[in-house]
């Protein structure tokens, strides 16, 4: 009994620690939670159910291969109204899937975002004490299915056109499409559907027509149209298009002649003289009309006077002290000839700068304090340049360093003047550069800018229009020093480095410097003006109905109004004047802008431009003719005294021009004349009155020496006339904008004076005047004037001869003394004894050509009778011993002395031409035994005006 006792009590135990065991490990099984990915992205199509993950929806347990604690029984999805679930395919191996529960509208929701969490089994199949993973986000995709056709937006389109026009788009379809993605939503194409149309659209619905139409073939097209979108589809119904023609008004200004040919000097000329607008009946509530004319082209933007800068601010109402720093090269102002120009007259002179040019204005030309006011002015055309500082102009130091002492300058489309002060007692910071900032800088068309400058305050007026400096910088004084300064154009002189810097690209003319007071706006405005433009003279009925407007230069006008007669009456006043006695000829474009308001906007008539051009034709050129005394001789005496010689006391200046006049056809034109090719038109010449501005006296041969001669004039009569006079050692340049006539006054006054005429026998003068700054040039008139040596008896004792007066002859055909200017007659002149000897000479060998000239002309003579008139009995001889043969040594002298005028090449032409001559005046004299006494005669009168020559003293 005891022994089962204890054997039932071993039992006991051990099944009890069994148990303990059995709970211990139940309770090591499930320890681990299944884990997943914590983001997933998924697709579905519409038409699908099955969700493609990215990555797979698999879930782990660390707990496997147990079972039940090992496997996962499920997914749980966490949000509201999810249309998804997740299914387990495997529980070993954690992969499982999720499905649509219904059918998915991406036109409803294109994405769908929710939560999920994987569960494992638990312990057992009760699934007690499972765990849970962590919760994943998953985004769902809906892709589209291209369910929906294109739709159009409207039911039928209309449009109107007109006929024998082609446009670029008549009028707009547009279709849309339902679907949800990009892909099928966008319409991809449009079609017109009805056949053998006109009519072409494009991708994006504008229809528009392949050709003119015509009113008379067809009024109206009925076209359909359907649409496709990017996945084919087609529409899924057709539209209607209808496209009515309109029969062609044509709006536009009738009577309007594209060519309108302008003479100089005829005044006003009427534009449009018979001008209408056609409006094609529509009622028109208002018109504007914008009229232009070109000019840019034209000088330096229109037509203006093309004096030198200099004379235009006199003929504007400038006062004196205006230096020009650019003019036209001459002889008395020369440092611009180097520069490119526009090689043209008929229009303003310009300089070009290309970026490796610059000129040194002479010192002296300028002196300019900048304690005083003045003025620069210059027109200026440049474009869009480099970011370098491009100089106008500059004056900088000379030698050593490189200071800038005043400088106008361009910088990125910005025109800066730079002011230096000169040391003072205060070095306090002062105003040194003043910037404005400007489009007309780099817009490549030309501009006038004047600067007034009154330190501290510079004003700057560009095409009349004031503008202020945007920044003023300042700086200190220049420290004090004894260098002279370099004033230049087109570039800025380094002294230190002695080289130039800082070039300009760009044009300039008229650089001018005012030194001690400002430019009035109305010099400025004067200078700036056009002598050319457009005017409207207005009718009375019309002046209260039609609004004007004209820009500042009077090239653009606008006319305003709603009454169309008016506005065409308006119209035909509308002319183009050009003041200008030599206009620039040549072509101004010209165009009228129209716009048109009506009470229907959508069917308002539009108005095209209308275009022509004024044909400023050629001037006649004026013929400036100078003429006078040419030739005369005064004694040294005059020449040495207070007063010296006139040169010009009989100077006529006249000008002509030439017309050509067609011949009366009727009365004058003879029989046939209009199929003759040589019948030529009349020519009439015709004085005309005009100024001139420039008159120039230059010596010819050396140049004019200060030290014993100079040229002189009246300084109070110049001032008189309001000319200015510059010298220089060529000679002497008169200039100024005035008459012909008061030239000729201020030139009669013009002397020559010399106080050394010992070694001098004779000075030649040249006279040329011109108009418009060098555009019309007179003839080149030249002066010869002799000096008569007088001398004392007693002085000619050891000479071989005493020679009386004498003059150098003009040499015409026959010597006339009548134009010759004879003073002191009764006084002897001495001719060299150098000259005899050359005189001698020449005498023996013109006798000796002579007579050989003679026997040749005889011998040919008799052989050419001989061979004539051979077998006749009654054969002339020739007699020659009634032969004669008069020299006349004072011809042969003047002869001589004029040969020795002309260039050492030219000796023995001349000497040739007098032997010629002689043997034609000896066979005149043979002649005129037979022809009578008439050549005899006037060979006496020549004699008699002929001066002889007396070699009684004459040795050999």
């Amino acid at each position: 009994m005891r022994f089962r006792r204890s054997k039932l009590l071993a039992s006991s135990v051990l099944g009890l620690v069994l148990g303990l065991l059995c709970a211990v490990e139940a309770a090591k099984v499930n320890k681990h939670k299944p884990w997943i990915e914590t983001t997933y992205h998924g697709i579905i199509s519409e038409n699908d159910d099955k969700v493609l993950l990215d990555p797979p929806l698999i879930a782990l347990d660390k707990d496997a291969p147990l079972r039940y604690a090992g496997e996962i029984c499920g997914f749980r999805i966490h949000g509201q109204n999810v249309p998804f679930e997740a299914v387990v395919l495997d529980k070993s191996t954690g992969e499982g899937v999720i499905r649509a529960k219904e059918k998915l509208d991406c036109e409803l929701q294109k994405e769908h975002t929710f939560t999920i969490q994987a569960y494992d089994c638990g312990e057992g199949p009760d699934g007690t004490n499972m765990k849970k993973s962590h919760k994943a986000t998953i985004h769902i995709q809906v892709n589209d299915l291209n369910e929906y056709s294109p739709v159009f937006k409207e039911k039928n389109y209309k449009a109107t056109i007109i006929e024998g026009k082609k446009y670029d788009s008549i009028l707009k379809v547009e279709a849309v499409d339902a679907d949800c993605s990009f892909q099928f939503s966008q319409i991809c194409n449009y079609e017109i559907v009805t056949p053998d149309v006109p009519f072409t659209i494009d991708k994006d619905g504008f229809i528009k027509n392949t050709e003119k139409l015509s009113y008379a073939k067809e009024r109206m097209y009925k076209l359909t149209v359907t649409a496709y979108d990017c996945g084919k589809n087609r529409a899924s119904e057709d539209v209607l298009v209808k496209i009515s023609v309109k029969p062609t008004c044509k709006p536009s200004w009738q009577g309007f002649n594209k060519r309108i040919e302008y003479e100089p000097g005829t005044g006003s000329l009427a534009l449009f003289p018979s001008v209408h607008l056609e409006t094609c009946d529509e009622p028109i509530t208002s018109i504007r009309a914008n009229i232009e004319l070109e000019t840019n082209h034209i000088g330096k933007g229109c037509d203006r006077d093309t004096y030198s800068e200099k004379s235009l601010h006199k003929l504007c109402g400038a006062s004196s002290g205006t230096v020009e720093l650019l003019p036209a090269p001459s002889t008395s102002a020369n440092w611009t000839v180097g520069l490119p120009t526009d090689n043209g007259h008929d229009s303003d002179q310009v300089f070009e700068f290309n970026g490796t040019q610059a000129i040194k204005v002479p010192d002296g030309m300028v002196s300019t304090s900048l304690k005083e006011p003045f003025t620069i002015s210059v027109w200026m055309r440049h474009g869009p340049g480099a970011h370098e500082k491009e100089t106008i102009l500059c004056n900088s130091d000379k030698t050593e360093m490189n200071r800038h002492h005043y400088s106008l300058y361009v910088h990125n489309c910005r025109l800066i003047l730079l002011l230096r002060q000169d040391p003072s007692e205060a070095e306090n910071y002062k105003p040194a550069e003043f910037h404005w900032k400007l489009d007309q800088v780099c817009d490549k068309e030309w501009h006038h800018y004047v600067l007034n400058i009154e330190f501290p305050t510079v004003t700057l007026f560009v095409d009349g229009t004031t503008f202020e400096p945007f920044l003023v910088t300042e700086d200190y004084p220049l420290h004090a020093s004894k260098i002279d300064t370099q004033l230049t154009i087109g570039a800025c002189w380094q002294g230190g480095n002695a080289r130039m810097a800082q070039f300009f690209r760009g044009n300039l003319a008229g650089l001018m410097i005012r030194s001690g007071k400002l430019e009035n706006k109305k010099v400025i405005d004067c200078l700036y003006t056009c002598k050319e433009g457009l005017d409207v003279q207005l009718p009375e009925e019309v002046a209260s109905a039609v609004k004007v407007e004209f820009n500042p230069n009077q090239s653009s006008l606008t006319v305003e109004g709603d009454d169309i007669d008016a506005f065409d009456k308006v119209m035909q006043h509308i002319s183009y004047l050009n003041s200008r006695q030599f206009p620039t000829p040549g072509i101004r474009h010209l165009r009228i802008s129209t716009t048109v308001k009506c009470f229907n906007e959508d069917s308002c008539v539009a108005v095209p431009d209308a275009e022509g051009y004024v044909m400023v034709l050629q001037p006649e050129e004026p013929k400036i003719s100078l003429s006078g005394i040419d030739h005369f001789a005064r004694s040294a005496a005059e020449f040495e005294s207070p007063e010296g010689v006139t040169l010009f006391p009989e100077l006529r200046i006249v000008s002509t021009i030439t017309r050509e006049v067609e011949a009366d056809a009727e009365s004058e034109a003879p029989a046939g004349a209009d199929d003759d090719p040589t019948v030529q038109e009349t020519v009439v010449s015709e004085e005309i009155m005009h100024n001139l501005d420039t008159c120039e006296v230059t010596a010819v041969g050396d140049e004019l020496d200060p030290e014993h001669e100079s040229l002189e004039v009246d300084v109070s009569q110049l001032q008189q006339h309001g000319l200015e006079m510059s010298s220089s050692h060529v000679g002497l340049t008169i200039s100024g904008v005035n008459t012909m006539a008061n030239y000729e006054q201020v030139l009669h006054l013009i002397r020559y004076k010399n106080w050394h005429t010992e070694a001098l026998f004779d000075r030649k003068f040249k006279l040329v005047c011109s108009e418009l700054n060098g555009r019309y040039i007179s003839n080149d008139f030249k002066v010869e004037v002799n000096v008569i040596h007088t001398a004392n008896p007693m002085e000619h004792a050891n000479n071989a001869m005493v020679q009386p007066n004498f003059i150098n002859p003009v040499h015409h055909a026959s010597v006339d003394l009548s134009g010759h200017n004879l003073v002191n007659a009764h006084q002897a002149s001495v001719v060299p004894s150098a000259a005899t000897i050359v005189i001698v000479v020449c005498v023996s060998f013109l006798v000796f050509m002579i007579i050989l000239g003679v026997f040749r002309i005889r011998a040919a003579h008799q052989r050419t009778m001989r061979d004539q008139e051979s077998g006749k009995e009654n054969e002339m001889d020739w007699d020659d011993s009634a032969l004669t043969i008069t020299v006349n040594p004072m011809e042969t002298y003047e002869d001589q002395h004029s040969s020795d005028e002309e260039e050492e090449e030219e000796e023995e032409e001349s000497e040739d031409g007098e032997e010629e001559d002689d043997i034609t005046s000896a066979e005149s004299e043979s002649s005129d035994e037979e022809e009578g006494g008439e050549q005899e005669d006037q060979q006496g009168v020549s004699r008699q005006q002929q001066l002889e020559w007396d070699d009684s003293t004459l040795t050999y």
